[in-house]
C-alpha cells in the first residue's frame, strides 16, 4: 500500500512537472484566477530564496547546481547566544568542537572533519583563517548577521586552500536595509552579560552606514566539578562593527566593512590572577587577541559584469599556556576579480586570485631550516578560476569549473569541479557534486594542543599539502500535504584524503608527531533535515547525521577512527506561537559516541557518552518594537566527566613519582568534548527601530 501512495505521488509530481516551468508556474495558465496562483506561490515560497556561496555570485536556490543551506537570523535567535562559533552547533552536520578544557578555544566541523578543513567567509571574503581559526570564531557576533549560507564538501575550485571540508559563508547585514536602532541585552545566571548595539544612520539618498557595537563579559569564576580549575573560560570581549552600503545605478554593488576585536581571555586554577602570567606557581591559560578587519566588493561601472572584492585582516595573539609563551602574528591580504557572462544558457565566470599570508610565532614552526634562525612564512598564491553553469533546460543544469593555484612552496595545484542538478519540478530536485580540494597547512595555527605545553611536539618531515576527492549526492523532495509542504533533505557524501596531516597522540604521551598520512583518510556518511509547519501554530525543525571519518595506515588492516567525530548527531527545533506574540522555542542537539585523546592506561573511556544539550526559550514581542525573552540552557545538566588529567599537578612537578603516578599520567587539556556548564537560566530584552 505504501508503495503504490508513493508511486502515486511521484507520477502526479511528474505529470504537474510537464505542465511548468522550473518555478513551478504553468506556462499556459499564467492568468489563471488568483486563488490558483496563490496556491502555487505558498507552495513554492521557500525555494527562491537568493543564495552566493556554491557559485559565487547570487543565483535563485532553486536554481543552484549546488546544495545550499540557509539559516537566517531569526533561526539562530530561537537559542540566543553571543557568537557565531555556538550559535553554529544548530546546524545539523556542523559541530563546533571543543578542543581545550582550559581556556574553551574551539574551531567548527563540517560533516566530521576537523576545524582547519572548514572555510569560514564574511561576505565571501576568507576573513577567518589560519591563526583566527583559534579564538577568532568566538568573536563574531550574531549582532551582525543577516544569514548564513553553508556548502557541505570541497569548494577549492572557487574558493582555494582551506575549503576541503566545506564553506560557511556569514552575510552580514545591508546598511541601506538595516534598522534604524537594534539593541539586545542579555545575561545568565552564570553571569555572561552580552550588549549588541547598531544603529543605522544615512550620509544621503544613495549611501547608508551601519554601526554595531558588541561586548561580552563572563568574569565569575565557577568549578562545580571541584577539580580546582575554571568551568567556563573567563572573558572580555569587545567588537566595533562598520558597513557602508552604496545604491548605485542598475543595482550595481558597492560596499565596504571594518571591524575590530579584542579579547582578553582566561582559563585555569581558580587562585589564579595576572601576577601568576607565565609562571610555574598557579597554571593559567591567558590569551590576548588584536583583530583587525577591512573587507568590501565594487562592481565596475560599465555594461559587462566585473566584480572586485578584497579584504585584510590582521591578528596579533599574546598568550601564556602555563609556563609556555605564544606569541604570533598574522596579515592576510585577499583580491579578487571576476567577470559573469551570460551566454545564451551558459553562465560563464572568469576569476583571479592573489593572496598573501604573513606569519610569524615563537614556535619552530617559524624556524629557519637550520634551526638557528626566525623565518616568518611568506606565502603569496596566485591562482585562476573558470566556471560555466549550462542551463540545458529548465529540468538540467550542469556546472564545469576548474582553478588554478601557484605558490613557491607547493607550485602548481589544480581543482576541478563538476556539478549536475535534475529537477522534473519544484518537488523534486536532484543534485551530484564532484570536486578536489587543497589545503596549504600553518601547523601551529591549527591544533590548540600543541600550544599548550602539556605535550611536546615533533615534525617528522617536511610536510606536503594535503588533497582530497569528493562525491556529494542532495535529493529534495517537497511532498504537499494539503496546503503546506514537508520539506525533506538528504545527502551522501563520500571524501577521500591523500597527504592527510595526523597529529600521532598515541606513540608517545608526551608528544604529538606531525607527519603526512603514510596511507589515506575517508569521511563518508549521510544527513537527513526535515521541517513542517503545521495547520496549527507550531513548526519543527529535525535532522540527523551519520558519519564514518577514519585514517588507514598503508601495511594495516584495521582503521583508526578520527578524534571527535560521533558516529550519529542531531539537531532539533520546535517553536510554538499563541496568539498573543508568544513564542516558545525547544532547541538543541545530540551527539553519539566518539573517539576522544587517552592516554596508555589512561582510566578516562576512549570513548564518549550520548549527551544532549537542550535549550527552551520564552519571548514575548510587543508592537512597540519591544521583546522579552527568557529561557534555561543545558535543561538536561549534563558536564563532561575527568576532562582533565592530573589538574592539581598541572606543571607535572610529581609525574615521575612511583607510588602515586605508576602509570606515568600527564596533565592533559585535550580530552574535553563537550561544554563544562551546567544548567543555566538566561534573561534578554530586544528592541528594534525600523
Amino acid at each position: 500500500m505504501k508503495r503504490i501512495l508513493l508511486s502515486a505521488v511521484l507520477l502526479s509530481s511528474f505529470c504537474f512537472a510537464q505542465k511548468t516551468d522550473s518555478l513551478g508556474l504553468n506556462r499556459t495558465q499564467k492568468t489563471d484566477s488568483v486563488k490558483v496562483s496563490e496556491k502555487k506561490e505558498m507552495r513554492t515560497n521557500d525555494i527562491e530564496d537568493v543564495v552566493i556561496t556554491g557559485t559565487i555570485k547570487p543565483i535563485s536556490r532553486s536554481k543552484s547546481p549546488v546544495a545550499v543551506e540557509i539559516y537566517s537570523q531569526k533561526f539562530f535567535q530561537k537559542n540566543p547566544t553571543p557568537n557565531v562559533f555556538e550559535a553554529i552547533a544548530m546546524v545539523n552536520g556542523v559541530k563546533p568542537q571543543l578542543n581545550c578544557s582550559v581556556c574553551n578555544t574551539g574551531d567548527i566541523h563540517i560533516n566530521g572533519l576537523e576545524g582547519p578543513y572548514t572555510m569560514i567567509l564574511i561576505d565571501g571574503m576568507p576573513i577567518v583563517s589560519s591563526l583566527s581559526t583559534v579564538y577568532g570564531l568566538s568573536g563574531i557576533p550574531n549582532s551582525l548577521i543577516d544569514r548564513i549560507e553553508v556548502v557541505k564538501g570541497p569548494a577549492s575550485s572557487l574558493y582555494g586552500s582551506e575549503a576541503m571540508g566545506g564553506v560557511i559563508n556569514i552575510i552580514t547585514k545591508n546598511a541601506l536595509t538595516a534598522p534604524k536602532l537594534s539593541i539586545d541585552l542579555m545575561t545568565t545566571s552564570w553571569a555572561e552579560n552580552n550588549v549588541d548595539l547598531s544603529t543605522k544612520f544615512n550620509v544621503s539618498e544613495n549611501i547608508a552606514s551601519l554601526l554595531s557595537l558588541n561586548y561580552f563579559n563572563s568574569t565569575k569564576r565557577f568549578d562545580e566539578n571541584r577539580d580546582n580549575f575554571t568551568d567556563a573560560a573567563l572573558q572580555n570581549t569587545i567588537s566595533v562593527f562598520n558597513k557602508w552600503n552604496f545604491k548605485r545605478k542598475e543595482n550595481r554593488q558597492a560596499s565596504f566593512a571594518l571591524r575590530y576585536l579584542y579579547e582578553d581571555r582566561f582559563g585555569g586554577e581558580m587562585q589564579w590572577n595576572k601576577s601568576y602570567r607565565g609562571s610555574d606557581e598557579v597554571y593559567g591559560e591567558s590569551i590576548y587577541t588584536n583583530r583587525v578587519e577591512a573587507f568590501g566588493a565594487y562592481q565596475w561601472p560599465m555594461k559587462e559584469n566585473i566584480v572586485t572584492q578584497f579584504s585584510y585582516n590582521f591578528h596579533d595573539q599574546n598568550s601564556f599556556y602555563g609556563t609556555n609563551p605564544f606569541e604570533a602574528t598574522q596579515k592576510v591580504a585577499f583580491a579578487q576579480t571576476y567577470w559573469d557572462k551570460k551566454l545564451g544558457n551558459h553562465d560563464l565566470i572568469l576569476g583571479v586570485t592573489f593572496k598573501r599570508t604573513f606569519y610569524d610565532d615563537n614556535t619552530p614552526g617559524t624556524l629557519s631550516s637550520d634551526g638557528l634562525t626566525n623565518e616568518p612564512m611568506k606565502s603569496p598564491i596566485l591562482g585562476a578560476f573558470i566556471q560555466d553553469q549550462w542551463e540545458i533546460n529548465h529540468k538540467n543544469t550542469l556546472l564545469l569549473g576548474y582553478r588554478f593555484d601557484y605558490d613557491k612552496i607547493h607550485h602548481a595545484v589544480h581543482s576541478p569541479r563538476f556539478a549536475w542538478k535534475f529537477s522534473p519540478n519544484p518537488y523534486h530536485t536532484l543534485r551530484f557534486n564532484f570536486g578536489t580540494g587543497f589545503r596549504v597547512v600553518n601547523l601551529f595555527t591549527e591544533d590548540h594542543a600543541a600550544l599548550t605545553g602539556s605535550r611536546d611536539v615533533v615534525i617528522q618531515s617536511n610536510l606536503k599539502p594535503e588533497k582530497s576527492v569528493n562525491g556529494n549526492l542532495n535529493y529534495v523532495w517537497k511532498i504537499p500535504v494539503g496546503d503546506k509542504l514537508i520539506n525533506l533533505d538528504t545527502s551522501a557524501f563520500y571524501t577521500y584524503f591523500s597527504n592527510k596531516i595526523v597529529g600521532d597522540f598515541d606513540t608517545d604521551p608526551e608528544k604529538i608527531i606531525y607527519d603526512n598520512l603514510n596511507g589515506y583518510g575517508i569521511s563518508r556518511g549521510a544527513s537527513m533535515n526535515v521541517d513542517y509547519s503545521f495547520n496549527f501554530p507550531l513548526s519543527v525543525n529535525l535532522g540527523v547525521t551519520y558519519l564514518d571519518v577514519y585514517q588507514k595506515f598503508d601495511g594495516e588492516t584495521e582503521k583508526s577512527q578520527q578524534l571527535h567525530a560521533p558516529k550519529w548527531s542531531g539537531t532539533y527545533s520546535l517553536t510554538y506561537k499563541f496568539p498573543s506574540n508568544l513564542t516558545i522555542d525547544f532547541t538543541g542537539q545530540f551527539y553519539g559516541s566518539m573517539r576522544l585523546p587517552v592516554l596508555p592506561n589512561d582510566y578516562r573511556s576512549e570513548y564518549s557518552p550520548f549527551y544532549n544539550l537542550a535549550n527552551i526559550q520564552v519571548s514575548k514581542s510587543f508592537k512597540s518594537g519591544f521583546e522579552v525573552y527568557c529561557g534555561i540552557k543545558n535543561l538536561f545538566n549534563f558536564t563532561p566527566k575527568d576532562p582533565l588529567m592530573r589538574p592539581f599537578d598541572p606543571f607535572d612537578k610529581n609525574v615521575d613519582d612511583p607510588i602515586s603516578n605508576p602509570n606515568r599520567y600527564t596533565f592533559d587539556t585535550t580530552y574535553g568534548y563537550a561544554p563544562m556548564q551546567k544548567i543555566r537560566g538566561f534573561l534578554g530584552v530586544k528592541y528594534i527601530l525600523k
